[in-house]
């Protein structure tokens, strides 16, 4: 809508209503304007103001308008109301927006707003600096942090990100349509996005807030944030403090949680404790007071209360770090010396106080033992905790917004997965093989095996490459619709013969094959790549191409681990990799639903009942916690085991064995 000077008639009453201006033509307002909704304010330099409508009364106090605030250089929307803000400038407010009581909501010289920031993710003595933005997703993150050894790649990836940032950069700040900002003491240099909420916030400053009517951001009491990128459906509040931080989407922080030169990615949830130099994958939880992340890589975590690292030898400085992947979990104060790596779904308890390396042994315990790390493999294959958080970590996805920019894959049997099983299994079988049955402790990485471990280890780990391979042979045949299944099986071997052995990645929630990710390491060198949203782009594919590549793994798999060329496979072949498949996956299920007794046994009904009376105790804990066969987990489980016998026969039926 046009826009024009205020008239002799409008200045004379809006003066009369106790404002002032610096140069009264220097403000612009639409034709519909009414100089009513105004009162108790001044402005300065170049001013424009939409429609604030015609209040009922000229001071009421939900109304749109302007009240006793002090406007410096904005662009106001229509439908706006601010009242007490004692310096707003250099902001275009977007309409339907509410400002009160804020200190300051200032834009000084020309800002990035956070964008371009460097952070000194996963290592405190630098060397990895990530340059934050407000599309950063997980997988561009961890390109610019692991990749180290691609100089060029990173040189070029640095340009990418530079440029981007440039087109972020302004000398006013911008609010969202429909965002409330009350109660804030000092917001500076800060984009806020639509329908945000900002309420009682200490200290905002060098940020960008994304926030959408879809997915909007909170950010509540005694907040202090400095240098930071929030993205869309987060929630900041209860005290914490952020320093050089990138918050991603649906992540929920507060209740004193500080955090320095840290990343935190989708779902994640941080509260309490403290964070520092953390790259944060997706689904990073620490709930308690504390606990200390630090210098660490995580996803799909879980820190148990007093969880901490040390990252400092006291020789060179704090230049450690470590690994703990995905699903993994540390007991109630644990401790572990940096450099470590913990391997994928394990549990560490106790405190260890030597580095070690458990990558290559998932699903297992990590415990301390008389000063010793003890590592027992393949233990947590067959536990409640790790069922239950593979079905909970879908369903906890509270990413609203239209783009998602964390590609997150949740697949438990994924090839990233196996092929650790894969090497695990011959790491044990080697070990048993050559280890003295007189030896008690087998000495592995910094890890210690009791020997009679080596062999259970190996075993359960079996279990999982037989549910892997019965998983693969099913997706092959689901997409099989004629009426001779082993013949088009035979067939459809073809589109798969040029697989290779290769190795895959997890790459902060996304599983990909190395070779994919060479080439587009080739790709951004060269200069093929233009932009950061092309690296998007490519990670899509990656993310839908997913299961073309787990079966093209799982064909090699099955010729590296059973001798089996999938255009040669045998009915008979086809039947006993099905049965190992059902006998595996209900043994697995038989022993997680045994683990999950454990939770309604007589030992877990201590402390429930006013008597020490058994039934008294019983029926206290039913009422509290149910029965176990009416349990939701238990029952589902069994449905599982039920949908398993059934999936395996209609299978067999199908097939055209003989």
């Amino acid at each position: 809508m046009k826009q024009r000077n205020l008239t002799p008639a409008e200045i004379y009453q809006l003066e009369q209503q106790g404002c002032t201006a610096d140069n009264w033509m220097n403000i612009l307002v639409k034709e519909s304007f009414r100089p009513a909704c105004i009162w108790h304010s001044s402005f300065e330099g170049n001013i424009a103001l939409g429609d604030f409508g015609s209040p009922d009364h000229p001071e009421q106090k939900r109304g749109f308008g302007i009240f006793h605030s002090r406007i410096i250089h904005c662009d106001i929307g229509d439908q706006v109301r601010i009242d007490r803000v004692n310096r707003l400038e250099n902001y275009s407010i977007g309409k339907e927006c509410d400002l009160e009581d804020i200190g300051s909501l200032t834009v000084e010289g020309e800002s990035a707003f956070g964008n371009g920031s460097e952070v000194e993710a996963l290592n405190e003595a630098g060397g990895r600096s990530l340059p934050i933005y407000d599309r950063l997703s997980a997988q561009i993150a961890w390109l610019l942090v692991m990749c180290r050894h691609d100089k060029p790649m990173i040189a070029q990836l640095n340009r990418l990100i530079d440029t981007y940032v440039n087109t972020r950069k302004n000398t006013i700040g911008r609010i969202g349509q429909g965002t409330i900002v009350r109660h804030c003491k000092k917001i500076q240099n800060v984009v806020i996005g639509e329908n945000a909420q900002i309420s009682g916030a200490q200290i905002l400053q060098e940020g960008t807030i994304l926030s959408s009517p879809l997915a909007p951001s909170f950010i509540g009491d005694a907040v202090i944030a400095k240098t930071f990128i929030i993205q869309e459906g987060s929630s900041v509040s209860g005290g914490a403090i952020l320093d050089k931080c990138f918050v991603g989407q649906a992540v929920k922080i507060g209740k004193q949680f500080s955090a320095e030169n840290s990343v935190f990615f989708s779902n994640s949830e941080c509260f309490h404790g403290e964070a520092c130099s953390v790259f944060g994958g997706p689904y990073t939880v620490t709930h308690h007071k504390s606990s200390l992340l630090i210098a660490g890589q995580y996803s799909f975590f879980n820190a148990g209360s007093g969880t901490n690292q040390s990252n400092h030898m006291y020789k060179l400085g704090p230049m450690h770090q470590g690994m703990v992947e995905r699903g993994s979990k540390t007991g109630s104060f644990s401790y572990m010396l940096w450099p470590s790596k913990v391997g994928p779904y394990s549990v560490v308890m106790g405190k260890h106080t030597t580095s070690f390396d458990a990558g290559d042994f998932p699903f297992s315990y990590i415990t301390e033992e008389h000063g010793k790390t003890i590592l027992t493999p393949a233990m947590n294959l067959f536990t409640v905790g790790t069922k239950r958080d593979i079905q909970k970590w879908p369903a906890r996805d509270k990413r609203k917004s239209e783009e998602k920019y964390d590609f997150i894959i949740f697949d438990l049997y994924a090839p990233y997965i196996i092929q650790k099983i894969i090497h695990a299994i011959d790491l044990l079988e080697s070990a048993y093989e050559n280890t003295s049955k007189d030896q008690e402790l087998v000495l592995m990485k910094g890890l210690n095996i009791h020997r009679l471990m080596l062999k259970t280890g190996r075993k359960y780990y079996e279990l999982a490459l037989q549910v892997f391979l019965g998983e693969g042979l099913m997706m092959m045949l689901n997409k099989l619709e004629g009426p001779n299944l082993l013949e088009e099986l035979r067939d459809s071997a073809g589109s798969h013969a040029n697989t290779t052995k290769e190795d895959w990645l997890d790459i902060s929630g996304l599983f990909v094959p190395v070779s994919q990710l060479n080439q587009l390491l080739i790709e951004i060198k060269r200069g093929a790549i233009k932009s950061p949203e092309q690296i998007q782009d490519f990670f899509n594919l990656q993310f839908n191409q997913y299961p073309n590549f787990k079966i093209s793994y799982f064909v090699r798999t099955l010729k590296d681990r059973r001798e089996i060329i999938l255009s040669e496979i045998t009915a008979e072949q086809v039947e006993q990799i099905m049965l190992d498949w059902k006998k595996a996956l209900l043994k697995l299920n038989h022993m997680i639903l045994k683990d999950a007794e454990k939770e309604f046994d007589a030992t877990s009904r201590m402390g429930y009942g006013i008597t020490s009376d058994g039934a008294t105790q019983q029926a206290d804990f039913e009422n509290v916690h149910g029965k176990f066969d009416e349990n939701g987990f238990v029952i589902g489980l069994k449905n599982e085991i039920q949908m398993v016998e059934q999936k395996a026969s209609e299978i067999l039926s199908k097939l055209v064995l003989r």
